[in-house]
């Protein structure tokens, strides 16, 4: 029935919120973290939708732009998928585990949605296995890739392979639920990760215009957002594909004397909201320049898309650097700022790994001190570089490394907590009793708990009293 798994109903799974590619989080916390519902009036009839959002940060500003586009259409917010008259699969399809757990949601919503009620799947699923998602899932009534209506009644098919007509990159999104928002600045990837599919189906990078951005931004901030967490594939590489086009010289980013076009973008962000916050940063993208900016935004948070440490396998896995690199480059930015925020995430398995490579990755772990960090067993995807290597890691192998490291990782991130009891902290408080200082992106990390009291929001002063785990305690005069 295919390479995702639709012979069966998967158990539940735990895969990467963002992918390795990306940040590094779990998705095992999508379920709850990740359900969002709108609905809406057409012609004085309540038509109510909800969306079921599973993925990464940026499968969530997806769904929010399919929801500013249905609201403009009329719908409202359904309390629930069973009260909906539109049910929404908003799909991740970056590894296995994400994939199994996106065909779970799906018939979950269907076994609970109303009968007479539409049920749509999009997102990477859709744009990555439209034609067999639609033969293998007659419980649904429209797989459809973005660009596609998602409320015209028409039998269940799979728009063209060819770009949208329009992306979802520019539409508007509804009024924001959170004092904190993604912006999605750019869409598809320039770069073939041995690993990553995402080009396959999401294409080439297509980066939206500054002017663009700035008007997003600036109508989240007159919703009350204080913080505007940046992301894309490639976010360091973000507007150099609008050179490429025509529209300016070539540059690459580590051409001495280059420009970078995000360090103007997020100088020009920091004047308009209290939080500027950079995610899914490649490593040869953070030059100095970008350093200088985002220490200047007061948000001194790194995060670097790095996969490994041993030279050798992010050779195979066609990327950048090596752990020595990665560590003077970590080391120059804590000279600076010793309370910088270093978060990644890495694989786990790739084909050809060695012990060598394991205890490189373990050395780097140990050096390299992260704040954070996510570990993910690879997955060989059809369509990439890695799909047709030799040398496979058992996948039983592959999790005992993964075991290892994390364990050293969990210590490592406990210790970090446990330094910051007794501090001062800027706290932006996200939700009754939830906070964040500087230190955790939304979503992602942990969490500062204060009184719940507190007005979401607003921007405190707390003393950090007690550490659990990943989760912080503050109280605030």
């Amino acid at each position: 029935m295919g390479e995702f798994g639709l012979n069966h109903i998967p158990a539940k799974n735990a895969a990467c919120e963002s992918g390795p590619e990306g940040s590094n989080p779990s998705l095992s916390a999508t379920k709850h973290r990740a359900q969002r519902a709108r609905c809406c009036y057409v012609k004085g009839s309540a038509v109510r939708y909800w969306i079921e959002t599973l993925g990464c940060p940026k499968n969530h500003v997806d769904s929010d732009k399919l929801a500013g586009l249905l609201e403009s259409q009329g719908y409202l917010v359904a309390t629930s998928p069973e009260n909906a008259d539109l049910v929404v699969a908003n799909t991740c399809a970056f590894i296995e585990a994400a994939r199994e757990e996106s065909i779970e949601t799906v018939l979950d919503l269907a076994d609970v949605k109303r009968k007479d009620a539409r049920l749509v799947v999009t997102g990477c699923m859709a744009e990555r296995y439209g034609e067999e998602l639609a033969a293998a899932l007659p419980e649904v009534d429209l797989v459809a890739g973005f660009g596609a209506s998602l409320t015209v009644p028409t039998p269940v098919t799979l728009r063209a392979t060819a770009l949208p007509s329009f992306d979802l990159l520019n539409l508007p999104r509804p009024a924001p639920k959170a004092p904190w928002a993604y912006v999605k600045i750019a869409e598809g990837c320039d770069r073939r990760c041995g690993f990553c599919a995402i080009p396959t189906f999401r294409g080439d990078q297509r980066s939206r215009s500054t002017s663009e951005i700035l008007s997003e931004a600036r109508a989240l901030v007159e919703g009350g957002v204080r913080e505007i967490v940046l992301i894309a594939q490639d976010l360091a590489s973000w507007g150099h594909d609008r050179r490429r086009a025509g529209r300016g010289e070539a540059i690459e980013v580590l051409d001495e004397g280059g420009t970078q076009p995000l360090i103007e973008l997020t100088k020009a962000l920091t004047s308009e909201v209290d939080r500027v916050r950079l995610l899914y940063l490649y490593p040869s993208g953070l030059t100095e320049g970008l350093i200088e900016t985002i220490l200047a935004t007061k948000v001194p948070y790194f995060d670097l898309s790095l996969q490994h440490a041993s030279r050798p396998l992010l050779r195979g896995m066609r990327r950048w650097g090596d752990g020595a690199r990665f560590l003077e480059r970590i080391a120059a930015i804590r000279a600076v700022e010793p309370d910088a925020t270093f978060r990644s995430s890495f694989i786990l398995g790739y084909p050809g790994e060695t012990e060598d490579d394991q205890r490189a990755l373990l050395d780097f772990i140990e050096g390299a001190q992260l704040d954070w960090a996510g570990f993910f067993t690879f997955s060989s995807e059809v369509g990439t570089y890695a799909n047709d290597l030799d040398a496979p890691v058992a996948h039983e192998l592959a999790l005992e490394r993964l075991r290892e490291v994390s364990e050293l990782q969990d210590v490592i991130t406990a210790k970090k907590r446990d330094a910051l009891v007794g501090t001062s902290q800027e706290l932006l408080i996200d939700a009754p009793g939830v906070a964040r200082s500087v230190r955790e992106c939304p979503e992602i990390d942990g969490v500062v708990h204060v009184d719940p009291a507190l007005i979401v929001g607003s921007m405190v002063k707390g003393e950090i009293t007690a550490s659990r785990g990943t989760d912080l305690e503050a109280v605030v005069a």
